[in-house]
Formats: C-alpha cells, sequence, structure tokens
C-alpha cells in the first residue's frame, strides 16, 4: 500500500530502515541481543520479511558495520597528507565512539563492500599521491589500521577502573602497582593505572604522522 500520490509510506521497510534499527538494538541491548527474529518484532514485520534485504545474520553484523563506517566524512578537499590521514583518523574514531557497543563490529570482522573499501581508497589515495610506491603505501595503510584498530578496542572495551571512571577502582590498582617491587612500574604507577583515551589516541597518531612525513 502507498501512501498519497503514489508514495510509499514512511515505514516501509527496506535495507536502510533494517539496519538503523538493527544498530539502535545494538546501541541499547549489545551485540549479543542482535537475532533476526528480536529485530522483526522491533520492526513489527514478520521475520522472513527480513530475508528480502538482508541474507541472514551475518549479513545483518556485515550491514551495522558498513553504517558505522559510511558515518566517516571525507577529508578536506585537497588537504596535504598529513592533513588528510588525521582528518581520517579522527573521523574514524568518532564514527566508533558514536556507537562503543558496535564498533567491534568493524574492529574485527573483514569486509569485502564497497562501503568497507571505500576508507581504505581514502589512506592510499594520498598516499600515493605523496609518492609512496604502492607496497610501502600498504604497509603504511596498515599500520594505521592496526593503531586505530588497537587503541580504539582498547577505548570501547576498558573498564571503568581503566577509564578513570570508578576512583576506588584506581585507588586500588594504584596500590597494587606500586607494591609490585618493580621500579619501573612504581614510578609509572599513576599513569598506569588509568588511561587518558584521547591524550594517548593523540600521542600515538602524532607518532605515526611525523613518521608518514618523513617517509
Amino acid at each position: 500500500m502507498t501512501g498519497r500520490r503514489g508514495r510509499p509510506p514512511k515505514d516501509v521497510l527496506s535495507r536502510d530502515r533494517i539496519l538503523r534499527e538493527a544498530l539502535a538494538l545494538v546501541d541499547e541491548d549489545g551485540l549479543a541481543a542482535v537475532s533476526m527474529r528480536k529485530l522483526a518484532r522491533r520492526l513489527g514485520v514478520d521475520p522472513m520479511s527480513l530475508y528480502n534485504h538482508v541474507d541472514g545474520k551475518d549479513a545483518l553484523l556485515d550491514g551495522i558495520a558498513e553504517v558505522l563506517l559510511a558515518a566517516i566524512p571525507p577529508p578536506p578537499p585537497g588537504a596535504g597528507l598529513r592533513e588528510t590521514m588525521s582528518a581520517l583518523a579522527h573521523g574514524f574514531r568518532a564514527a566508533m565512539l558514536g556507537h562503543p557497543r558496535a564498533a567491534p563490529l568493524v574492529l574485527t570482522r573483514q569486509l569485502a563492500s564497497m562501503t568497507a573499501l571505500a576508507p581504505v581508497e581514502a589512506v592510499l589515495g594520498p598516499l600515493l599521491a605523496a609518492g609512496f610506491p604502492p607496497d610501502r603505501a600498504v604497509h603504511a595503510l596498515r599500520a594505521v589500521l592496526a593503531f586505530l584498530i588497537g587503541t580504539l578496542m582498547r577505548e570501547v572495551e576498558a573498564a571503568p577502573t581503566f577509564s578513570g571512571t570508578d576512583p576506588e577502582g584506581v585507588r586500588r590498582r594504584l596500590e597494587t602497582l606500586e607494591e609490585a617491587g618493580l621500579p619501573a612500574v612504581s614510578a609509572a604507577a599513576p599513569f598506569l593505572a588509568v588511561c587518558d583515551h584521547e591524550a594517548e589516541f593523540e600521542f600515538g597518531l602524532r607518532i605515526l604522522l611525523d613518521a608518514l612525513a618523513a617517509g
């Protein structure tokens, strides 16, 4: 049934609507809560109707990851290598932290769609334009991805103590480190006990960008 002037109603079932509702479900209840049946109930449709748009749960999870990747803004036009890489890294982090419960889908799954390849193209293009031969450009791409995946996995899965939001937990962790009997660990204990994720991200990214600028 269509709306006025032959237009479909706003709540017509589509792949985009399914994926965005699935992302909302992950945001609310976590990845473990996702099932085709539960999503169908949320959408008010028969579960089998979902298969007209997504080919099962694995495809659904890949689609959620694609929604996150599609949210990464393109770098400023005409930007140099450092500005481009910085913009992409910050955009990637913002997209993941906007949906921390869904972020592991991007950080741990290998995706093969055009949406997944777009960020790869966005990184490789400036590297090649800056004079990196293809093999070194791929090395640089993988180094950047390894940093982003590692630091963001730590950030989205950090316990309250490590994030500094559990003062009593931080105190206990600090005592454990200071009493470990390891001189270097004891000296660095106040900084090991908690993690300023943004500062850590900026520190690591700066090192990477400096290395890339040096060629």
